[in-house]
């Protein structure tokens, strides 16, 4: 019996992914767990592969394909079999059932018209008939056969009839459809999701707007525009579709700004113990396995022993609640050619100096190599960002919602210092903290910026503790 490959769910907050490459064909052989296709989600690439043995008998959405999670992407199955019911081809028309005026197409875009006759005076007295794959085709996809008008001989709905209320109804994701079922959202009409669907963005959108807006004229190109598409057309522009990660960074950074207070912080910290620890570990055996720990570890392990006393900033804020995290959950910012990934750092607050390093560094590789896993990029409660290594003195982090802060690390520099009355050129290294004015106030946030210098200043007594 042929067996439907499906979209595979990542992660509790991921609604469609992005079929990158199909690596078998229709036709070819597949066994058990050989690999069909790439697929990329809002976070990670990976692999779906095959549960069945047996012949690829199609393939439901092509390469580049935004496709909702548990949706069909292809068939296995043994050769020959029929797969017309996964709608990778049209219903096998019998010659009791041809009908050559109507078509799926047709029957989705304009209602099927009522047979005449004798046709119409049965189909006044009751439903005429059903055949066999469109009442198993109505039952898999939960449509009412009973409410359809047939467009096959005399009335009987067959297979296109149901295929066109099922291209009639609104589709959700199955975030979506949850958030329905659990009640308080309006399914508007469109979606923005693939193909049309209706994400649970937009039931947001849908809740917040107690109107919809009218849709705002399309401006007029300016000249700079008009110079874009020519030189687009001449080949001098490469032209970049926004989507998978970069299209989930464009939406949360908008929506972050757009949503939150946000206030940004600056201040730097004696770095001279950060960076004679620092040196010791290079210096150390190779058998203790401590050289590769880096400063960026050393200032994650104090953020993380440094969070706790602050409850306020290791925090989430639903809009209408805040909830403060007695464990540090620290989401860790990791620069990959697909974009800006945040992994998670669980429990950071309890782990050792080389336990913190060890995790952290697994995390950015699974990032780099797209084998990242979504609950890995989920849950965080407190975010660190480093951009020190290029050289930049102090930034405005934009925060990553519903937390309610983010660190910025910048590079070590000499800062004029009075010591003993004399002046001397002291290392710091810089600290940048922005916070959800909503819900976190200065003041308490100054606190945690001091206390952290203090900490970083005194890494080694940190260590000892």
């Amino acid at each position: 019996m042929a067996t439907p490959i499906i979209m595979p769910k990542q992660g509790n907050t991921v609604e469609s992914c992005i079929i990158v490459a199909w690596k078998k064909a229709v036709g070819d052989p597949v066994a058990v767990d050989d690999v069909l296709c790439e697929i990329e989600t809002d976070k990670a690439t990976m692999e779906v592969v095959s549960p069945e043995s047996g012949t690829l008998l199609a393939i439901l959405h092509e390469a580049g394909e935004e496709v909702p999670v548990l949706e069909n992407i292809a068939v296995v199955g043994a050769p020959g079999e029929d797969v017309s019911e996964w709608g990778a081809a049209s219903e096998a028309a019998s010659s009791a059932e041809a009908q050559p005026a109507a078509t799926p197409l047709a029957a989705a875009v304009a209602p099927p018209v009522q047979p005449s006759g004798a046709a119409g005076e049965a189909g006044a007295a009751g439903p005429v008939g059903i055949s066999p794959r469109a009442r198993g085709l109505a039952a898999r996809r939960g449509i009412d056969a009973s409410s359809l008008v047939g467009t096959g001989p005399q009335g009987r709905v067959i297979e296109r009839d149901v295929q066109a209320a099922i291209v009639a109804q609104p589709k959700l994701t199955p975030v979506a459809r949850a958030m329905v079922a659990e009640g308080g959202f309006r399914v508007p009409a469109q979606g923005s999701g693939p193909g049309g669907r209706i994400t649970s963005r937009d039931l947001r959108v849908e809740a917040q707007q107690a109107t919809a807006a009218a849709p705002a004229p399309a401006p007029m190109p300016v000249p700079s525009q008009v110079l874009d598409r020519q030189a687009a057309t001449a080949g001098e522009v490469e032209v970049i579709p926004v989507k998978g990660v970069r299209k989930i960074i464009a939406e949360r950074m908008l929506q972050s700004l757009q949503t939150t207070a946000q206030l940004t912080l600056n201040s730097s910290a004696d770095a001279r113990a950060l960076q004679a620890y620092r040196r010791r570990l290079k210096e150390s055996p190779e058998a203790l396995g401590l050289r590769g720990i880096t400063i960026n570890d050393l200032i994650l392990f104090a953020v993380a022993r440094t969070l706790p006393a602050f409850p306020a900033l290791n925090a989430l804020f639903s809009g209408e609640e805040i909830h403060h995290y007695r464990r540090v959950h620290l989401g860790v910012a990791v620069d990959t050619p697909k974009g800006l990934m945040v992994p998670v750092v669980r429990g950071a607050d309890t782990m050792s100096l080389r336990e913190i390093s060890a995790e952290a560094k697994r995390l950015a590789t699974a990032c780099l190599d797209g084998k990242v896993m979504p609950d890995e990029l989920t849950g965080g409660t407190f975010t660190v960002t480093n951009l020190g290594a290029f050289g930049v003195e102090s930034f405005t982090p934009v925060l990553n919602p519903p937390q309610v802060a983010i660190l910025g690390v910048c590079n070590i520099q000499p800062k004029a210092v009075e010591v003993g009355g004399e002046i001397q050129f002291v290392p710091h290294i810089g600290l940048s903290l922005t916070i959800n004015h909503q819900v976190v106030d200065g003041a308490p946030a100054a606190r945690f910026l001091q206390a952290l210098g203090q900490s970083v200043a005194q890494i080694d007594l940190m260590l000892a503790g």
